[in-house]
């Protein structure tokens, strides 16, 4: 949702099971550990993304990080 209000759409899991609360079958396939598959984020690109498309997902990541850390925090 952090992401999201900054314009940049994101999920959980892949495009093919989306709204299903489970670890990517993928990520688990290719060896990693069911907690860091849930934590894992899904971005997509297309023909019309741009290189600063890519620059203001990683500017925005860490903040948005360390937002949810502190709300969980509490």
């Amino acid at each position: 949702m952090l992401l999201d209000a900054r314009g940049i759409e994101c999920s959980t899991g892949s495009a093919c099971s989306a709204g299903v609360p489970q670890a990517s079958h993928v990520l688990l396939a290719m060896g990693r550990a069911e907690a860091e598959a849930r934590s894992s984020l899904r971005f997509s690109l297309g023909h019309s993304s741009t290189e600063s498309d890519a620059e203001a997902v990683v500017a925005a990541i860490g903040p948005c990080v360390e937002r949810a850390r502190a709300a969980t925090a509490r």
